[in-house]
C-alpha cells in the first residue's frame, strides 16, 4: 500500500522538530527513521542519561538531534515543534502533553508513524490476551508461504525499524497493546483483529469502556477494502463487530460461523462467501488449551484471508510449540512440573492458564497494581489451585480476596526465587507449579520477559541444589 503520496501534514518531516518522547527500542527505532527523513529530532526521557547509555548509543550522531534526559521538561514543547512521537508507556496526563495540546501540536504513537512510511501491507493484531501467540503462529504461516514476513509492534522489532526493510511484496505481521493504539490517527491495516476485550490497564483507561473504545482503533479507519476478524465467542468483542466498515469475519470455537473460522466435527474449517476448507484436527493443534485453539483459529483465518494457502496453515498449526513466558515448560523436578506464564500478566490470562492443566497446582501470583479486581480470579483458584505463592505490590490485596471466598491455602514469599522454593516444597510428585501472575511486572522488573528469564533461572538452580530430588 502505497502512502507517501497522502501524507498528512503532521507527517511532512523534513526540517522540521519532532520529539520523541520515551527512548526503549521503539523510541530509538522513531528517531532513528525520523532523522533519515530530514526531521530535526529531540529525544527526552525521563531517566537519568547514565540508565540510557545503551540507548543512547544506538541513536548514533547527528547534528539533527538532541538528547534531553532526567526530567520531562514542558518548555522543550515550542511553536516551532511540528510533532510529537511519544513511547506507549507515558500517559498523555504528562505535563508536557498538556503543553503540547495547547499548542495544537499531534501527538502520536510509534506506530502511526511507521505506518505512513511502510511500503508492505499490515496485519495488526489486537486483544486483551493471546496477541503474542497469534502474532507469532500468522507471522509463521506468511513466513512459510514463502513470504518475506516481519513480525513487529509489541513483539519482535519496533515497526519503524521495519520500515526501511519491508517492501510492497512483503508482509509485517504486528501485535499491538491498547497504549499503542491510543496514539494512532489514521492507522489502517490490510487485515485486523480484536482477539478479546476483558478489563486490562484500568489503572490508565479508567473504565472498560474507554479501553474498548481504544482496542477499536485498530479497525476504526478500515473500509471495505480491508477485512477484520473479530471473536464471536467474546461478548466485548463481538459488540464491536457492527462498528466497522472493513468486511467482518468471526471466529468460534463453540459455533459455526457464515464467514470466518470455526470447529466442525473436530476440524478447523475456514469459510468465505466464495468457498469453504477444511484446515487440520483440532487433536493435531500442537500447543494446549482452549484458549489456544481460539489463536489457531484466529491466526489461520488472518493468514488465509492474506492469501496463505490451507496446507502452510495446518503445517505451521502441528508443529507451533509456542512462545517464550506463555505456558512455557521449563524442568521437571522430583515430578513436579514447572511452567513459565509470565505473560500472563492480568486476571483472564492467569484463568486460561489455570484451565490449562488438569494436575493439582501451586500458583506463583503476583505483581505491579493495574488496578484489576481479583474477585474473578480468586473464585477460579479455589476450583483449581492447591497452594498459592504470593509476589509483588498486590500481594496483601490478592490475599484478600483469596481469603474473601474462603481460600486460606497462601504464602507470601520475599521475592521470585523465595516463591520458586516455597512452590516447590508445597507441591508433590505430579503436581505443576505455575507461575502466571495475573499482573504486570513493572514493580519487580523491568518486563514479563526479564520476569520470565529470572523465574527459569531460578528453577534450573533449583534443581542444581535439589540434585533432581525432593528433600
Amino acid at each position: 500500500m502505497e502512502r507517501k503520496s497522502q501524507l498528512p501534514a503532521f507527517m511532512e518531516l523534513k526540517d522540521r522538530k519532532v520529539i520523541v518522547l520515551g527512548l526503549a527500542k521503539s523510541g530509538v527505532a522513531a528517531a532513528q527513521l525520523l532523522l533519515s527523513e530530514g526531521a530535526v529530532v529531540v529525544v527526552n526521557d525521563a531517566k537519568h542519561a547514565s540508565d540510557l547509555r545503551a540507548d543512547i548509543e544506538a541513536l548514533g550522531k547527528s547534528p539533527s538531534l538532541t538528547v534531553v534526559t532526567g526530567s520531562h521538561p514542558p518548555d522543550i514543547v515550542d511553536e516551532k515543534t511540528a510533532l510529537i512521537v511519544k513511547n506507549p508507556g507515558i500517559s498523555m496526563d504528562l505535563p508536557l502533553l498538556l503543553r503540547a495540546r495547547e499548542l495544537g501540536v499531534t501527538v502520536i504513537t510509534e506506530v502511526e508513524l511507521a505506518f505512513w512510511q511502510l511500503a508492505a501491507p499490515i496485519v495488526a493484531i489486537t486483544g486483551t490476551n493471546g496477541k503474542t501467540t497469534t502474532t507469532a503462529l500468522a507471522g509463521e504461516m506468511f513466513a512459510i508461504s514463502g513470504r518475506r514476513t516481519f513480525v513487529a509492534g509489541n513483539i519482535g522489532l519496533p515497526l519503524s525499524s521495519v520500515v526501511k526493510k519491508a517492501s510492497a511484496a512483503d508482509v509485517v505481521v504486528a501485535e499491538l497493546s491498547s497504549f499503542q493504539l491510543e496514539g494512532t490517527i489514521y492507522f489502517r491495516p490490510a487485515i485486523s483483529a480484536v482477539l478479546n476485550i476483558t478489563p486490562d490497564h484500568m489503572d490508565r483507561h479508567r473504565s472498560l469502556e474507554k479501553y474498548k473504545q481504544v482496542k477499536a482503533r485498530i479497525f476504526a479507519n478500515q473500509t471495505t477494502a480491508e477485512a477484520v476478524v473479530i471473536n464471536a465467542d467474546d461478548p466485548e468483542a463481538f459488540d464491536l463487530h457492527d462498528h466497522t466498515a472493513a468486511r467482518v469475519y468471526l471466529f468460534s470455537r463453540k459455533r459455526e460461523v457464515g464467514q470466518g473460522a470455526f470447529v466442525r466435527a473436530g476440524h478447523i474449517v475456514l469459510r468465505s462467501r466464495e468457498s469453504e476448507v477444511s484446515v487440520c484436527a483440532v487433536t493435531e493443534i500442537a500447543i494446549p488449551g482452549a484458549h489456544n485453539l481460539e489463536n489457531a483459529l484466529a491466526a489461520s483465518l488472518l493468514a488465509w484471508l492474506g492469501g496463505v494457502k490451507p496446507v502452510d496453515i495446518a503445517q505451521v498449526l502441528k508443529t507451533f510449540k509456542g512462545v517464550p513466558h506463555r505456558l512455557e515448560y521449563v524442568e521437571t523436578i522430583a515430578g513436579i512440573k514447572f511452567i513459565n506464564d509470565s505473560k500472563g500478566t492480568n486476571t483472564d490470562a492467569a484463568i486460561k492458564a489455570l484451565e490449562s492443566y488438569h494436575h493439582p497446582k501451586v500458583l506463583i501470583a503476583g505483581g505491579y497494581d493495574k488496578g484489576s479486581s481479583f474477585d474473578s480470579l480468586a473464585m477460579e483458584i479455589k476450583k483449581h489451585v492447591s497452594h498459592v505463592v504470593l509476589i509483588g505490590q498486590v500481594r496483601e490485596r490478592l490475599a484478600a480476596a483469596l481469603r474473601m471466598v474462603g481460600f486460606n491455602e497462601y504464602q507470601i514469599a520475599n521475592g521470585l526465587e523465595d516463591a520458586v522454593g516455597r512452590a516447590y516444597r508445597a507441591a508433590a510428585p505430579g503436581w505443576v507449579v505455575l507461575l502466571s501472575p495475573a499482573c504486570a511486572s513493572w514493580d519487580m522488573f523491568n518486563n514479563f520477559e526479564e520476569r520470565g528469564e529470572l523465574f527459569k533461572k531460578a528453577v534450573l538452580k533449583l534443581r542444581e541444589e535439589n540434585n533432581g530430588r525432593k528433600h
